[in-house]
């Protein structure tokens, strides 16, 4: 697979990398339902083995479920390890209530559980999962910190994730910001507007995540499977999921499989390389909960849509959003 830069870093990432999210498994307030570990730990080595050449988590994933599923899949890899990157700023009670946390003795806090569950002596990217909801002071305190934590070495680089285009630029006040991951998919565009721009005037790497909008744009997902979402698949919640949306959903899945199938590709390769087109985005994170659907989407990456077919593919995404 190819690579591209990371921002400011020393890190060439592929062009698609493994997300962790849905493998952190059941029983917290944004999981994807019930996970099979053996399942996830399938998924990451045929990735790996497909080329993919890092993994994005995060702590608050399966509340540390989700790190600690990555580690015990790179104990048992013997290819070249992958790099690691992981997230920060969201901590959880014994009753699993999240909440986010800015301050240094947190942040810190949270590193080493990471390190530990992660069985790592670094972390090759360490990002702020959120900014403050009252756009707080909590965001500089948390970014000192982690600039604090690049310089002792305990982590190699720092980011940002959901961040708008003037959080980065507090936070590029106190240290520059290696990388930004935010959503970003064809039903999902609003980053266009400022922040991706922003971003590539500043040589900040972009790592987009939901590029298939959460399995909706994957072509797998019908009618009967989001009916039948679990009450604990967040995605049962999401309005994308639901009428009226989704039927128009729907019909931007059929373009995009009509797309896919001259190419040999599924629709959902098809969103995913529709994300990449765009010369601000460095990398796209795609989840994959066992090996059959690592087969269907991590080669997206070296697929190259045309213009034509970007135009076609926008048009229909337009009207899908529109409705």
């Amino acid at each position: 697979m190819e690579t591209g830069k990371l921002g400011n870093s020393d890190l060439k990432i592929t062009g698609v990398g493994f997300g962790a999210w849905a493998i952190g498994g059941s029983g917290w307030e944004f999981a994807w339902g019930p996970q099979d570990d053996k399942d996830s730990i399938a998924a990451i080595h045929r990735a790996l083995e497909l080329g993919v050449n890092w993994i994005d988590t995060a702590a608050v994933y399966g509340l540390g479920h989700s790190e600690a599923v990555v580690a015990r899949a790179l104990k048992d890899w013997r290819g070249s390890r992958p790099y690691v990157f992981t997230k920060c700023g969201l901590r959880w009670n014994e009753q699993g209530k999240i909440r986010k946390e800015f301050s240094a003795e947190s942040i810190r806090h949270e590193c080493e559980d990471s390190l530990r569950r992660l069985q790592a002596k670094t972390i090759d990217l360490y990002q702020l999962h959120w900014p403050p909801e009252d756009n707080g002071s909590g965001l500089e305190e948390a970014w000192q910190t982690m600039a604090a934590l690049k310089k002792e070495g305990t982590v190699r680089w720092i980011g940002v994730s959901n961040f708008n285009s003037a959080q980065i630029q507090r936070a590029e006040k106190i240290a520059p910001v290696t990388s930004l991951q935010p959503p970003y998919s064809l039903i999902r565009r609003k980053i266009e507007e400022e922040t991706l721009p922003y971003c590539q005037k500043r040589g900040i790497g972009v790592i987009s995540y939901a590029p298939m909008a959460s399995g909706l744009l994957t072509g797998a997902m019908t009618r009967e499977r989001a009916a039948a979402l679990p009450p604990d698949d967040f995605r049962s919640r999401n309005p994308e999921f639901r009428e009226p949306r989704f039927s128009k959903n729907l019909e931007l899945v059929e373009r995009l499989r009509q797309v896919g199938a001259r190419h040999g590709r599924g629709p959902g390769e098809v969103a995913i390389a529709w994300v990449l087109r765009h010369p601000a985005i460095t990398g796209a994170i795609v989840g994959a909960r066992n090996a059959k659907q690592v087969e269907g989407v991590m080669r997206a990456g070296e697929m190259k849509l045309t213009a034509d077919e970007i135009a076609e593919i926008e048009g229909a995404a337009v009207a899908a959003v529109s409705r």
